[in-house]
């Protein structure tokens, strides 16, 4: 990919994936306060400024380099501190705390796609390159927040899917499954970066949502 494609692409894929991130973080400091943990509020994790939520590797060189070797930019955001301790009902609460996050990343999705289906309506046959641009935007924030949704739902610790399992798991079950979280980022590194796994477990649900959400909305 020369250089130009890549500009190209970043300029495409920037604007979905720092809103993806940054409310996907918010949305868990927003429920944790709800359930009585204020612990993001007080350290200004529920804020819609991108720069609260920015992690060197994870926001920066981490999408920079996917958008060299793989078909969409990817990243993550400095994890939002939630104390357990603090919510009316931990583990309980802590499922909804979890879930907040791939929740704001569908609900993002449906908006981009309105944004699309509205774009494609107003530009008419003929369009225009900025149409066509913001066209592409919101086709590339359909597929980010799919893929955040769908990554963060895997039942992997410390992923929010792994969360959710914690959650409703009973009590020795759920430690002993909570052990798992020293391991899980390997694995997730395994799931993304390994062709035949990616292709296996997490290509399949994004390939099909995607289409899915195209269909719905006649982006095709």
């Amino acid at each position: 990919m020369d250089i130009y494609n890549i500009l190209i692409k970043i300029a495409i894929y920037a604007i979905p994936i720092i809103f993806a991130i940054t409310l996907h973080e918010a949305a868990h400091g927003y429920v944790a306060r709800h359930f009585g943990d204020n612990t993001a509020y007080m350290l200004g994790r529920i804020s819609l400024n991108p720069a609260k939520h920015i992690d060197l590797v994870g926001t920066i060189i981490f999408p920079l380099v996917t958008v060299l070797i793989s078909p969409i930019m990817f990243g993550w955001a400095k994890p939002v501190p939630v104390n357990e301790r603090n919510l009316r009902n931990p583990k309980r609460d802590m499922l909804w705390v979890a879930a907040a996050g791939p929740a704001s990343n569908l609900v993002q999705m449906l908006i981009w796609a309105t944004v699309a289906k509205v774009v494609l309506t107003l530009s008419g046959e003929e369009g225009s390159r900025i149409a066509d641009y913001w066209f592409s935007v919101a086709i590339a924030g359909i597929q980010i927040n799919i893929v955040f949704a769908i990554l963060n739902l895997l039942p992997i610790p410390p992923l929010d899917g792994g969360r959710i399992v914690t959650s409703l798991l009973p009590d020795s079950a759920s430690y002993k499954f909570a052990q798992l979280e020293r391991y899980g980022m390997f694995i997730v590194l395994a799931i993304m970066l390994i062709p035949a796994v990616n292709q296996t477990l997490f290509a399949p649900p994004i390939i099909a949502l995607t289409r899915l959400t195209i269909a719905v909305f006649g982006l095709g």
